[in-house]
């Protein structure tokens, strides 16, 4: 049995991550970059698939564990009969290589450790040659070295293709463990003191925490969302993942299961309007500037997502040796999806550009150029079907979410030209397709006898997406068809009170089979509507709901399964946080207002 998703907390060194479960086992790591292949796989199969296991061998040993503070370094605290230990796993904030730090520190009386290394790289399928070499264990396999550093009071050893350590740790007493991934090609790697990288990484997140502006009823949720954020941020580029995982199903059992490893532009002005809201404009400028990066080029060449460093080729591959999550199969790498025709992505970026000028993020004429082309581009497309925000993998169709960010990119062009006149545009027709999609959109694409917009024209399914409506400001948040829409969706697509992203029952259109769960960002979307709409009490109640869903360290997937009470899909997940983030200060602005 795998452990529930809940059960894992984050680690990472703002290149890659780790996910570090309640049983002191790491079972997912990428190195060196989030897109990497993992060593540790366990999380897709079993152990043999690449696992790092630390804890107390006595097996009535209980643990509880928490953040340290406002920071990314987790703290586990063992109870055992003989006495306590806590164990810090960490990832300093790397120089060159990528460091795994364990450090064993001894609390009360005496208590037996054990450390299990089992290391397989690509993603659970390379045995390694591991040997002893200056002090150290080093397992090598093509182009992936690792260098495991142990205490020298432990009994290190190998046994059934694995790297075993077995120490004493006494009260007062304090130990490290460090894996150190490099070249395989190039010289040993520098050796870190963990001691010291421990206290350089506290003083590192807790001044970059006490940047955060949130001093709300919710700091401690709007935090730990910041902090995973920061987490997911490739730090080279300035580019975030929308997960450090892949493959964690949105049905246990199912084939809804997706590689998130990348840079979705669907994130984009959320992700800026957050970081903004909270003080981040160093981290809101890279991540305008990678935005700005990835998209340069023909407009018609615009993707809905990109690597880590804009990189656009990233195709999709089935990894059959790994039985996946509580056996979901297929797992996959890459994502065929890039490949997929979304209009709502220009939107995205012209409606991210308009946050970054608008927020005190210089305008510069050559972001302007390419918007200005984008916008050029879409005037003569806006019309035609796309595979709509959730990448449908069925027939393209006329998605309103869609047609309604088109005219979003064409209202943020106007405002533009009107904010910077000398940046030059076609400001007139841009006024006339701004007000033609949105008389299509309020024509073809709501449904005037049930009182609600729906999910494509011609269609009575609804899509979670159109609550979005009044927050892009297609139509203000009082106008009956938006109120409406949210009583509909909340009637139609709510489950236990959380919100679907469309029907998945019968003949679903997104062409697969299987269905999911509620979808955490498009509840926090409710929330957002029930307060602009004046339903402040409701939104609240919902908003503490949704924290209670939050894990033990406060960490959030991608979906939530009412029923079986778990969460699922890929974690943590970035858009959730996003959207945790963007509902407090939404209901903050909105008590401010009152």
């Amino acid at each position: 049995m795998h452990p529930r998703i809940e059960d894992y907390a984050l680690i990472g060194d703002l290149q890659t991550a780790a996910l570090v479960g309640r049983d002191g086992s790491i079972d997912w790591l990428c190195l060196p970059r989030f897109d990497s292949g993992a060593c540790f796989a366990a999380l897709l199969g079993g152990k043999d698939n690449g696992h790092w296991s630390l804890g107390p061998r006595d097996p009535d040993a209980r643990a509880q564990r928490s953040y340290r503070g406002d920071s990314l370094i987790l703290d586990t605290v063992w109870e055992t009969h003989s006495g306590s230990v806590r164990v810090t796993d960490f990832m300093p904030q790397r120089d060159r290589q990528p460091d795994v730090v364990r450090i064993v520190e001894g609390l009360r009386g005496s208590v037996e450790m054990r450390g299990v290394l089992r290391l397989r790289f690509d993603y659970g399928r390379v045995v390694p040659w591991v040997r002893a070499a200056e002090g150290s264990r080093v397992a090598i396999a093509g182009p992936d070295s690792v260098w495991l550093r142990t205490p020298d009071q432990s009994t290190t050893y190998g046994k059934d293709f694995s790297t075993r350590s077995d120490l004493t740790v006494a009260a007062g007493e304090r130990t490290a463990f460090v894996l150190t991934w490099h070249p395989s090609h190039e010289p040993r790697p520098i050796q870190i003191d963990p001691f010291a990288a421990l206290q350089d990484a506290m003083d590192d997140w807790q001044e970059w925490s006490a940047r955060c502006r949130y001093q709300g009823p919710y700091r401690e949720a709007v935090m730990r969302s910041l902090i995973t954020l920061k987490a997911l941020t490739y730090a080279p580029t300035g580019g975030i993942v929308a997960a450090p995982t892949t493959s964690l199903p949105e049905e246990l059992g199912g084939v809804r299961n997706w590689d998130y490893r990348y840079c979705w532009l669907r994130d984009a002005s959320l992700t800026l309007n957050c970081l903004l809201s909270a003080g981040y404009l160093d981290e809101a400028r890279a991540w305008r500037d990678w935005l700005l990066r990835a998209v340069a080029g023909a407009p018609d060449d615009l993707q809905i997502m990109y690597g880590l460093a804009g990189e656009r080729r990233l195709p999709e591959a089935e990894l059959p040796w790994l039985t996946g999550y509580c056996d979901s199969a297929p797992v996959r790498i890459g994502n065929a999806a890039v490949e997929q025709r979304q209009l709502d992505v220009y939107g995205e970026v012209l409606d991210s550009f308009h946050i970054a000028r608008t927020s005190g993020l210089p305008a510069e004429q050559h972001a302007w150029n390419i918007q200005r082309a984008v916008v050029d581009y879409l005037e003569s497309t806006w019309r035609d079907p796309d595979e709509g925000l959730w990448e449908i993998r069925g027939p393209r169709r006329h998605f309103v979410h869609s047609k309604v960010m088109a005219w979003v990119a064409a209202d943020r062009a106007v405002r533009a030209i009107e904010a910077f006149p000398k940046f030059g545009g076609k400001s007139d027709r841009w006024r006339a397709m701004r007000d033609e999609v949105r008389r299509e959109v309020c024509e073809r694409g709501y449904d005037a006898e049930r009182g609600t917009f729906t999910q494509f024209y011609g269609s009575r399914e609804l899509d979670a997406a159109t609550l979005l409506i009044p927050r892009v400001g297609f139509l203000p948040a009082d106008d009956p068809r938006v109120l409406g829409t949210i009583d509909t969706v909340r009637r139609e697509l709510s489950h236990d009170g959380l919100v679907r992203r469309y029907s998945t029952e019968g003949i679903s259109v997104d062409g697969l089979p299987g269905g999911e769960a509620a979808f955490l960002a498009c509840s926090f979307w409710l929330v957002d509507a029930l307060q602009m709409s004046g339903r402040r009490d409701e939104a609240q109640e919902m908003f503490e709901r949704l924290l209670g869903l939050r894990n033990d360290v406060g960490l959030l997937s991608e979906e939530y399964d009412p029923v079986a009470r778990r969460q699922l899909g890929n974690f943590p997940q970035a858009f959730s946080h996003i959207g945790l983030v963007g509902t407090a200060f939404g209901l903050q602005d909105g008590a401010a207002a009152h």
